[in-house]
């Protein structure tokens, strides 16, 4: 299963980039994880987005070919980051490749409360008509306290969250089966 993770943070040292990456490795027996870099992307301009730079036709076609996407998102200011927001800009205009795509949030961050509040706005904001993604219901994964839940090599060490992350893999798994076309035979 082919599927695209959007990592909202961009600092060399993110937990959410070592979430994204984690899924990665874990689930490599199950998923085919690519994670683009959205610092390559130029702001949203819609003067531009019908000839809109490589960098941004590369994402837009990578998402187009993917079962699914996972958003991994940082809480700035009790919302997501300006660099998702302005991935999620580009992919809300003319081919609209997030519509009807099935999608999983995960968050990271060093406060108590995981990003509740950024996977909220987040939610609102893929529901919205030029995005019209398909949220995977139920499970919300919120990593708070997320520096005492990773190891220095970068993998997860707290059995709870490991168990709970399998939950909702799974779970994500069955909703993009779910959501994949009847072709007839």
């Amino acid at each position: 299963m082919k599927i695209v993770a959007l990592v909202g943070s961009v600092r060399q040292a993110s937990y959410n980039q070592k979430l994204a990456e984690y899924v990665q490795k874990r689930y490599a027996d199950q998923l085919t994880v690519t994670i683009p870099a959205l610092k390559t992307l130029p702001f949203y301009d819609q003067d531009i987005e019908l000839t809109a730079p490589a960098s941004v036709q590369t994402l837009k076609q990578a998402v187009l070919a993917a079962d699914g996407v996972i958003f991994v998102t940082p809480e700035y200011n009790h919302s997501i980051s300006g660099v998702l927001e302005n991935a999620i800009d580009w992919l809300s205009r003319v081919e609209h490749p997030l519509k009807n795509k099935p999608v999983m949030i995960l968050g990271a961050t060093m406060g108590p409360l995981g990003t509740v509040r950024a996977q909220g706005h987040l939610r609102q904001i893929l529901d919205s008509p030029g995005v019209a993604a398909r949220v995977l219901p139920g499970d919300e994964f919120l990593l708070g306290l997320v520096q005492t839940k990773f190891d220095a090599a970068g993998q997860l060490i707290d059995q709870p969250t490991i168990d709970w992350l399998d939950h909702c893999v799974q779970d994500y798994l069955e909703f993009v089966q779910q959501s994949r076309p009847i072709t007839a035979q």
